[in-house]
């Protein structure tokens, strides 16, 4: 066997780093009722409901995040708890980047009573059924809510790439396929 020689240049960090693949992020909050009912937002902005939350701002934690958009959204304070789901999505529409999501437990409200909705960003918010929720959420987000409970249920995130379920490495390390996030659990 003969020996291969690897070259390795050094490249300026300015470089180096403008070079790297860049993303969005965003951190949603998952809020319960005491029945397990799933708390989901109406942007105005959109055609669909979505997970309280929203992007994450330069020099932001994700947790700080959404603790913040909890708060100009709804008007409460959360406390934010452990991960539930990181979702990696591909750029899609006019999004050109990929966007990370981080879903983090924060809790179970009794009452939404003390909610102050921010009329500028919402216009509604709810709580619903497992099912309820996922058929109000877009197909690519609809996989986070059975996610995030089996996550809470087992104190372990769940990873999502694209909304879908992405297995445990195999054995030999060949499988990389996924199935729906609503599936094998």
């Amino acid at each position: 066997m003969s020996a291969s020689v690897i070259e390795v240049t050094w490249t300026e960090p300015a470089t180096w780093y403008a070079n790297l693949a860049s993303f969005y992020a965003a951190a949603a909050a998952f809020i319960t009722d005491s029945a397990g009912n799933v708390l989901l937002v109406k942007p105005t902005y959109r055609d669909h409901w979505a997970f309280p939350g929203g992007y994450v701002d330069e020099n932001e934690y994700p947790h700080d995040a959404c603790a913040r958009e909890i708060r100009e959204e709804l008007g409460i304070s959360v406390e934010v708890g452990e991960l539930l789901v990181v979702d990696w999505a591909p750029p899609a529409g006019q999004r050109p980047r990929a966007i990370i999501s981080f879903t983090f437990d924060c809790g179970s409200i009794a009452s939404l009573g003390g909610v102050n909705l921010s009329r500028r960003e919402l216009e509604d918010f709810a709580f619903f059924s497992r099912q309820e929720a996922e058929q109000r959420l877009p197909d690519n987000v609809a996989a986070r809510v059975h996610a995030a409970m089996r996550a809470r249920a087992r104190h372990a995130p769940v990873y999502l790439a694209g909304g879908m379920t992405v297995p445990p490495p195999s054995h030999d390390s060949t499988d990389h396929g996924g199935e729906r996030g609503r599936q094998g659990a």
